[in-house]
């Protein structure tokens, strides 16, 4: 049972509207297979109401209005008449699971609190609703009062009740502690059918899920991306592989809609996942070791059961400055491109030399960089042995480099509007001390790759214009600037090594 749009909307910040509810209903349903869904509280709010009546609508339309249910209360007739207006059939009704929220929180003994759900079910059972029955805070109840837990499951075992559902409420279960409880319920009580719901304090909600099951719970409670209070609830997505993979559970779970749902789920929500999370993680199925690459592309070695492609994913190998033959081969497969193995060479050095000033080199960076490295010669008559440049709000950028020209080493520095005016002018001063002019600059583009990121690589194409001739040249870098730099290093090598003239032997520059 999918409880995202009631419990996990308890997260912190969470509010879906009731359209965003509806879709995710419909998608849970329709497109995932849950095989049930809790979807509201009662008498929340007038929104809510109403988006629970178009939720109903469309399941009583396509076959589903069995699979949902809302949370109710122990209020007589309120909660059920709210849910009778929406279209529902089925509540879920809250009842405390513990002796001391009974007291405390009701103030009342349990008689009493027996005496007020029993005519609240025979209410609802009257109204021709089915009834199930949270047990909140059971986990606690059942450690430290088990005399008030069964006392209550006596008096309402045989009252109409479907599913008895036990929250650890708190998240204060271990496995070894949710199977000895469960256990303990399902023999006690043998007709009843019970559901567990836990919740991921301790990070230990899908391991308290496998042990509720192998325990003889008939129903799990979990939510999408683990949205629910504090540190949420277990993850659907991790509940459906692991009952599958490692229970052996024949599931309904459309495992191909887990991906895009979770994403749906974490747009309407803003509670963004991080990149490791397991199954809908955006990096989880990325190898990024080069050795990983390799045992992959010979054997497959680092290849599971748990792969990609059941949850309409790829298998991506990242580029940076881990990143071996391997992973550059199974990129290059990917774009169907194909290199030289020398030239696959200079792209994994460029790569490697990338990775060390950005954490990723994505596949959409990859055309860039072998359009650079196949353009560059080998030659290297200049060389920037370090630069820095400084930019501020409303004053000008300034520049010190060191360059080595010749095997000669030479300082500079320089002021401009912009980092790369600054370069300009500094770097111009270290030409002067041979007599070299840069050629003049007629184009200039920045790109970056299509959809890329805010740190995407970014692509320089610099076109010069000399003797009445144009030239073009790029650079790739992390950053804009020293993009540019590089395209201007490159004109500058390329010049000097077809000029081939006096000035050429005089400070000693040879073709390397």
């Amino acid at each position: 049972m999918d409880t995202t749009l009631r419990d996990g909307e308890q997260t912190q910040g969470v509010s879906f509207t009731p359209e965003e509810k509806v879709n995710i209903a419909k998608a849970l349903l329709g497109k995932l297979g849950i095989d049930r869904v809790e979807v509201a509280s009662a008498r929340v709010s007038e929104g809510e109401k109403a988006a629970v009546t178009t939720i109903n609508q469309w399941a009583a339309a396509n076959g589903y209005l069995d699979r949902v249910e809302v949370l109710s209360f122990v209020d007589h007739n309120l909660s059920v008449d709210w849910v009778l207006a929406t279209g529902g059939r089925t509540i879920n009704l809250l009842t405390k699971g513990s002796e001391k929220h009974c007291h405390m929180q009701l103030g009342k003994t349990l008689d009493q609190h027996i005496d007020d759900i029993r005519r609240t079910i025979a209410y609802a059972l009257d109204k021709g609703l089915k009834v199930n029955m949270y047990l909140e805070d059971w986990s606690n109840g059942y450690k430290d009062s088990p005399a008030y837990v069964f006392g209550l499951m006596d008096a309402l075992a045989d009252c109409g009740v479907n599913h008895f559902l036990l929250p650890d409420t708190l998240g204060v279960m271990s496995p070894d502690e949710v199977y000895d409880s469960v256990s303990d319920m399902v023999g006690r009580y043998p007709d009843a059918k019970f559901d567990f719901h836990p919740h991921n304090d301790y990070g230990l909600a899908t391991a308290n899920t496998m042990a509720a099951v192998s325990a003889g719970a008939c129903a799990i409670h979990c939510t999408v991306n683990c949205l629910g209070e504090r540190a949420g609830n277990a993850s659907l997505a991790e509940v459906a592989v692991v009952l599958k993979d490692k229970m052996g559970m024949d599931l309904s779970i459309n495992e191909g809609h887990i991906f895009d749902l979770s994403k749906m789920v974490e747009n309407f929500s803003g509670k963004w996942l991080s990149a490791n999370t397991p199954i809908v993680g955006s990096d989880v199925f990325t190898q990024t070791a080069g050795i990983h690459a390799d045992g992959d592309k010979k054997a497959g070695l680092y290849e599971s059961v748990l792969n990609p492609e059941r949850f309409d994913r790829l298998r991506s190998y990242a580029l940076g400055k881990m990143s071996g033959k391997a992973s550059l081969a199974k990129n290059l497969e990917a774009l169907d491109l194909s290199l030289t193995p020398e030239n696959q060479k200079k792209v994994l050095k460029k790569v490697v030399e990338l990775g060390d000033s950005k954490q990723t080199i994505t596949a959409d960076d990859l055309p860039f960089i072998i359009a650079d490295v196949l353009e560059t010669g080998d030659y290297q008559h200049i060389r920037l042995i370090n630069c820095s440049i400084t930019s501020g709000l409303d004053l000008e950028s300034t520049v010190s480099l060191q360059a080595e020209l010749s095997g000669v080493a030479y300082k500079a520095s320089g002021t401009g509007n912009g980092g790369f005016d600054a370069f300009i002018n500094a770097i111009s001063k270290v030409l002067a001390k041979v007599g070299y002019k840069l050629p003049k600059l007629a184009d200039y583009e920045v790109r970056i790759p299509k959809g890329g990121d805010t740190n995407a690589l970014t692509e320089c194409v610099i076109t010069w214009r000399s003797n009445g001739k144009r030239t073009k040249t790029r650079g790739v870098h992390a950053n804009q600037v020293f993009a540019a730099v590089e395209a201007t290093l490159k004109i500058i090598n390329l010049d000097l090594h077809q000029r081939q003239d006096p000035m050429i032997q005089q400070v000693g520059i040879t073709p390397q």
